[in-house]
């Protein structure tokens, strides 16, 4: 069976994603491997296709308890027989795995660091004796003390290579520095290992970064637009997620808390409940969410500012793993980053409060920003981004901008007068006319001092962060940073050159990212469907089918078991053993309706030409937009009409541009087809969003989805 055969039958994909395929094909040749991909980007595929291609048993060293249950639970149900061994089974459970194991049963079996290495085991002596093909490290930051989460009984894993020499082992991560990866190379003695570093972008994935003025408000009117989402809020302490779900279930939200201090019966049961949909929030310190697979999680709320850009880029790309829309939401505030600090130190250790000193830092300005968040955590990364990604609040916000060049001339005075020796906080309460002792007497005696008390103290710490981003001022890079000038920093003090500041305003949340038009009854059925399925296997919906799955089902409407089979997600043991129950309900549904399937359309690749239009016509609820359209009315009034996005209205017009039965001129103005068709054709159509970024501000969603439609019309 080859890697892609394989990929069908057991994962229901055709096509690989990423670096994947020449990862496995390295690891299938015996060679070691050390995998960089974002969350939700396939790293365990990685591992578990060659582990159905290889002959004997992958071994997969994993974190949490909670992990490897959710994997062996999909594996399972994927036709991939693994087990894994821990602390949560008695020793009869432990022993039919044992016996599975030795009678050559069990092809991927996952373990925890500690019970391999520990004084008492003898897990190591017992797996020697087994044929052992492939050793898997997932979380691999792990074993780094330069990494964000470091845990000391990962450094035991450094003795495999001694006990596998020959045995291939891939290590992987989401996200880890040159440092970091060096590092872990080292530690783990990989023997030059293939490096796979996959682009770090979740495109489905919109940054929002809020100021903390009212926070649990503007925290209830965000959830007030997801109640029926799952989505997970992450705070700073364990006391603030108890004292928050509690509120939260008072507004009638089904939320539960989890952190560190929790017992394991209470930790193990409310991310129980969060992974089967019982609870649809979950309020957590940064303990919760490694390696969790749950698919649907539509948003990430930051309560409280994380503390480096690396944490909080893996824990928001816990949404939306499923590559449908998502949204991750911070709360910044000034205070939260002085907090912070006390805690990026280490004792004894100056070097690596620098480097975590220095991280925090990263992450301030990140949260200050007026330009593209998407391309500053690009860059974090090492990964070229252009400068506008259309779906962070920055890009989707016009920003007022006034002369700044006097409040600018304060601020750098008041660096000049105070001998460039002195860090934001304190160069700010110099120019508000601080009382505070820690203003020294002496400078309170310059002239310098208390002349911007008319500027607030967070006005202020934007504008210096502005100054700082347009090169006016540069901060150290020391354990305790300090302002200094630069070469551009006389021309404003002498007035030789002006200084343009950004007005603070809100910002706008994230624009809707446009989905293919689909039938909402079907998708709440094929839920249902879903979860009673789920309930009788006693694992998690998401591990039978995906949100991502069913929304195929619903915007295609397979009618036959070969038209289901094509849909993503439905390999061949899912289709045998799934099949007919949800091809039941969209049989029913479409004739219902009146509807007919739609595969064709999935199938259709883009085509320049048109010949003639198509037979099928599109459902109820989108011909029902479209006769509106046709008596006169306009997308917004439309919307408003049937309580729809107009999104939602622009993808129903755009199916009857598919059928043939609207002209797409009527949407898109002749000038703008040629440029949309290049880029669809350059960079492929199933997603809009890289087309937008290609294309620009000049060209709306809308506009590109109706051409998209009218390349996908059939021949």
């Amino acid at each position: 069976m080859t890697p892609i055969q394989a990929l069908h039958k057991y994962f229901g994909y055709t096509a690989f994603r990423h670096e994947q395929e020449a990862i496995i094909k390295q690891l299938l040749n015996g060679g070691d491997a050390l995998v960089l991909m974002p969350t939700g980007g396939g790293k365990s595929l990685c591992y578990q296709l060659p582990a159905v291609l290889l002959l004997g048993l992958t071994i997969v060293i994993s974190p949490l308890i909670a992990l490897m249950k959710d994997q062996v639970d999909s594996l399972n149900i994927n036709g991939i027989p693994a087990a894994y061994l821990n602390s949560s089974q008695n020793s009869e459970e432990q022993q039919d795995i044992i016996n599975g194991l030795k009678a050559g049963k069990i092809k991927l079996l996952y373990l925890a660091p500690e019970r391999l290495f520990s004084s008492e085991s003898r897990l190591i002596t017992f797996l020697k004796s087994l044929p052992v093909s492939l050793i898997a490290i997932d979380e691999a930051h792990c074993i780094s003390h330069w990494g964000h989460d470091f845990r000391p009984e990962y450094l035991m894993l450094s003795h495999f290579k001694t006990e596998f020499p020959a045995i291939p082992v891939i290590a992987l991560t989401a996200t880890a520095d040159k440092l970091t990866r060096q590092d872990i190379q080292d530690k783990l003695a990989l023997k030059n290992p293939a490096v796979f570093i996959s682009s770090f972008n979740r495109p489905n994935i919109s940054y929002t970064v809020a100021p903390k003025k009212n926070s649990y408000q503007q925290l209830l009117d965000f959830l007030s637009t997801h109640k029926d989402d799952s989505g997970i809020i992450y705070c700073l302490s364990r006391a603030s997620t108890e004292d928050l779900a509690a509120d939260l279930r008072k507004q009638g939200f089904t939320a539960e808390a989890y952190h560190a201090g929790l017992d394991n019966d209470t930790k193990a049961r409310n991310q129980e409940k969060f992974l089967r949909d019982e609870v649809k929030l979950m309020v957590a310190t940064i303990a919760f969410g490694m390696g969790i697979n749950k698919s649907n999680v539509r948003y990430v709320v930051h309560y409280d500012l994380p503390k480096n850009i690396e944490g909080y880029y893996q824990e928001t790309g816990r949404a939306g793993r499923d590559g449908l829309p998502s949204e991750a939401l911070l709360f910044f505030s000034a205070g939260d980053a002085f907090k912070l600090q006390r805690f990026a130190k280490v004792d004894g250790n100056e070097e690596q409060s620098r480097i975590m000193l220095k991280k925090l830092d990263d992450m301030v300005k990140y949260c200050q920003l007026q330009t593209c968040r998407r391309q500053y955590l690009m860059h974090y990364f090492n990964e070229p981004f252009p400068d506008h990604c259309g779906s962070c609040d920055v890009c989707l916000t016009e920003f007022k901008k006034f002369d700044g060049t006097v409040l600018a001339q304060k601020a750098l005075s008041a660096v000049t007068r105070l001998n460039q020796r002195f860090g934001t906080t304190y160069v700010i309460d110099f120019l508000r006319g601080s009382k505070s002792e820690k203003i020294r007497e002496e400078h309170k005696q310059l002239k310098t001092y208390g002349i911007g008390t008319d500027v607030s103290k967070a006005d202020w710490q934007r504008y210096f962060s502005q100054l700082t981003n347009q090169g006016y001022l540069q901060v150290t890079d020391d354990q305790y940073p300090v302002l200094k000038l630069t070469n551009t920093s006389d021309a404003i003090l002498k007035g030789q050159q002006k200084v343009e500041f950004i007005l603070a305003e809100e910002t706008a949340m994230a624009a809707e990212i446009q989905t293919p038009a689909y039938e909402g009854g079907l998708l709440q059925d094929l839920k249902t469907i879903r979860f009673n399925l789920a309930m009788n296997e006693n694992v998690p919906a998401y591990i039978i089918l995906s949100d991502a799955t069913l929304l195929e089902m619903a915007t295609y409407l397979p009618q036959t078991l070969i038209e289901l089979g094509s849909i993503s997600g439905f390999g061949e043991v899912k289709l045998k053993r799934y099949g007919e129950a949800f091809l039941n309900v969209i049989t029913s549904y479409s004739q219902q309706h009146g509807l007919s399937s739609q595969i064709s359309s999935k199938r259709a690749k883009p085509a320049p030409r048109s010949k003639a239009p198509r037979s099928t016509s599109a459902g109820n609820t989108q011909r029902e937009s479209f006769d509106l359209y046709r008596s006169g009315k306009s997308i917004a009034e439309i919307a408003a009409q049937r309580s729809l996005s107009p999104t939602t209205i622009e993808s129903h017009l755009c199916s009857f541009i598919q059928t043939g039965e609207m002209d797409v001129a009527e949407m898109v103005a002749p000038h703008k087809m040629q440029p949309i068709q290049n880029a669809a054709e350059n960079y492929g159509t199933d997603r809009l969003a890289p087309l937008k970024e290609v294309l620009g501000d000049g060209y709306t969603y809308a506009e590109i989805k109706a051409v998209v439609s009218w390349l996908k019309r059939d021949l």
